[in-house]
C-alpha cells in the first residue's frame, strides 16, 4: 500500500515550488487523488531524487552537525519536548505496521498450510506461485524508499500547519511560534501585540497538539479552555501535523486602522534620487498590514513652528516581516502631502533613532490570493515600492503559476535595485524580469501572449500609469484582473 502525502509536504520534500508540483498534475506528468501524491508516483516521477542532494536533506545535515550552537538550537531545532512527541508518533505508526505485518505473515502460514495439505496439482503451482512472489517482493527494494526517508526525517524536524476554514498550509521550523511561521508563509491571521496580551491571535486547535514557547498575560474564558484555544504568538506545534481554526484577514476592510511609534533603523541612498528608509516598530506594537497598502508617516519638522511633517507612501517590504518596515522615498515627491517629507530625508534632518509615527494601513492594491491566473507585475519608475511587496508576498504564498515582472523607468538604468530582480529571476523557474525604459513598455505588454489570461497589478505616478491603462484595456483585459495603484 502506497503512502500518500499532502502537496505542501511533497513539495516540501521535493525542494521545488507548490506550483510547480500542481503544473505538473495539470499536465498529466503526476497523478493525484483529492489533493494527494502517491510516494510511488512522487518516486516514479523524481527517479534522480537523491538523499545526499536533497536541499531540506542538506539543511537536516547541516542542524546534525552544528547542533551545539545554541541559537541554532533555539531558532532551528524543535524542543526536546517537540522532537520526543514527533518521534513517540513515529514509534506509534512504525508499531502498528508491524502488527499488520504480523497478522499479513499469520495469513500467509495459514495459507501455506492449507495449500500444503490440499490435493495437487493445482495446489502445488498455487504454492509455487506464493513462493516466487514473496521472495521477489522481498528482495527488491521498495519503491519510494528514498521520499518515505526523508518525509519521517522532516516530521521531526517541521511541523505541517493546515488552517481552517481556508484549507490554506504552512511549517513551523523549529520552536518558532505559530503567528511567525504563519506570517513567513504570507497568511494574514487576526493578531495585535504579538507577545501574549491582547489575545487577538486566538486559535482553536482541531487537530494535534500545542506548547508554550513564551509566557503569555491573556486569560482565556471557562469556554475558551473547553474548546482548546490558543495564542498563535506564544504557541508552537508539538506534534508534527497540526490542524488550527483560525480567523485570517482577506480583504483590505478586515485590516483595522492603526497608529504606531517605529524608530528609524537604518536610511540607505538606492541611487541618486531614491532613498531607502528602514522603520522598525516596538516588538508589543507591530503593523498589520496587506502587501501593496501603504502608510502615512510623520516626524517632528524641528524647523519653523515645530510642526509635524507627513507624507504617505506604499510599504515596499513584506508583511511576512511585520516589525520592519521599508519604504522606497524619492527626491522632489511628485505628490503634494509628500514632498515635504521627501526634503526631510534628504536634507539629513530624519536620522537614525528617530521617531517616526505610522498612521494605516491604506490602499486596496492587494494579492487575490484565491486567483489561479499567473500573475504580471507592472512598475513605472517608484512604483517598484508596492510591487516589490506584492512580489515578496506572492512568492512566500507560493500560489503563482508564473510571475513577470516589468519594471519600466525613463532613464536606461533607472531601476534602483536591478540586483534584487535578477536574483528573483535567477532563483525561482517561473520567473521573468524585464527593465525597460517607459516608451518601449506599451509595445512589450502588447505583444504579451499571456496577457489577457493574467492578474495584472500596475503601479506608478497616475501621469505614467494612464498610458499604460490604455493598453491593458485595449487588450481585452478583463476589468476584474486589474489591480492599480497610482498616486
Amino acid at each position: 500500500m502506497s503512502q500518500w502525502l499532502t502537496l505542501s509536504r511533497a513539495a516540501h520534500l521535493l525542494g521545488i515550488s507548490r506550483v510547480a508540483l500542481q503544473k505538473r498534475i495539470r499536465e498529466g506528468e503526476l497523478p493525484s487523488f483529492d489533493g494527494m501524491v502517491s510516494v510511488d508516483d512522487v518516486h516514479r516521477s523524481w527517479p534522480q531524487l537523491d538523499l545526499d542532494e536533497s536541499g531540506s536533506f542538506e539543511k537536516i545535515r547541516a542542524i546534525r552537525e552544528d547542533a551545539f550552537a545554541r541559537r541554532l538550537r533555539e531558532r532551528v531545532l524543535p524542543t526536546q519536548e517537540a522532537l520526543a512527541q514527533r518521534l513517540f508518533a513515529q514509534g506509534q505508526e512504525l508499531a502498528e505496521l508491524q502488527r499488520t505485518l504480523t497478522r499479513y505473515h499469520a495469513l500467509l502460514e495459514t495459507l501455506r498450510a492449507r495449500l500444503d495439505a490440499a490435493p495437487p496439482p493445482a495446489a502445488a503451482d498455487l504454492a509455487r506461485l506464493l513462493d516466487e512472489g514473496l521472495a521477489s517482493a522481498l528482495s527488491a527494494p521498495a519503491p519510494g524508499g528514498d521520499v518515505v526517508a526523508l518525509d519521517a526525517m522532516l516530521r521531526v524536524m517541521s511541523a505541517h500547519v493546515t488552517v481552517k476554514p481556508s484549507g490554506r498550509e504552512f511549517f513551523v521550523e523549529g520552536s518558532e511560534s505559530l503567528l511567525k511561521a504563519a506570517l513567513r508563509a504570507g497568511l494574514a491571521p487576526n493578531y495585535g501585540c504579538g507577545n501574549g496580551n491582547c489575545g487577538l491571535c486566538k486559535a482553536r486547535v482541531v487537530a494535534g497538539e500545542t506548547r508554550d514557547v513564551s509566557p503569555s498575560d491573556y486569560r482565556f474564558s471557562e469556554a475558551e479552555k473547553a474548546q482548546n484555544h490558543v495564542l498563535m504568538c506564544s504557541c508552537t506545534a508539538l506534534s508534527s501535523d497540526l490542524v488550527l481554526e483560525v480567523l485570517e484577514a482577506g480583504a483590505p476592510e478586515d485590516i483595522p486602522e492603526q497608529r504606531i511609534v517605529a524608530k528609524v533603523r537604518r536610511i540607505d541612498a538606492l541611487n541618486d534620487d531614491v532613498m531607502r528608509l528602514h522603520l522598525q516598530t516596538p516588538r508589543s506594537n507591530r503593523l498589520r498590514f496587506l502587501a501593496g497598502q501603504r502608510v502615512t508617516l510623520g516626524i517632528r519638522a524641528n524647523v519653523g513652528d515645530g510642526s509635524d511633517v507627513h507624507g504617505e507612501f506604499p510599504v515596499a517590504s513584506c508583511p511576512c516581516d511585520d516589525r520592519n518596515l521599508i519604504f522606497h522615498i524619492r527626491r522632489d515627491d511628485r505628490r503634494a502631502a509628500s514632498a515635504d517629507f521627501s526634503a526631510c530625508l534628504f536634507e539629513g534632518r530624519v536620522r537614525i533613532a528617530d521617531d517616526v509615527s505610522v498612521w494605516g494601513p491604506w490602499g486596496s492594491c492587494v494579492l487575490e490570493n484565491a486567483s489561479p491566473q499567473p500573475l504580471l507585475f507592472i512598475a513605472v519608475e517608484d512604483g517598484f515600492a508596492p510591487i516589490n511587496s506584492l512580489i515578496e508576498h506572492a512568492i512566500a504564498v507560493d500560489a503563482a503559476e508564473s510571475i513577470t515582472l516589468y519594471w519600466a523607468t525613463a532613464k536606461p538604468d533607472g531601476q534602483y535595485l536591478p540586483n534584487q530582480c535578477r536574483a528573483w529571476a535567477d532563483a525561482l523557474d517561473e520567473f521573468s524580469y524585464l527593465p525597460l525604459t517607459t516608451d518601449v513598455l506599451p509595445a512589450a505588454l502588447a505583444a504579451n501572449p499571456a496577457l489577457t489570461a493574467s492578474d495584472v497589478y500596475l503601479a506608478g505616478a497616475e501621469r505614467e500609469v494612464e498610458p499604460i491603462l490604455a493598453v491593458l484595456r485595449a487588450s481585452g483585459l478583463p476589468p476584474e484582473h486589474l489591480h492599480v495603484e497610482a498616486w
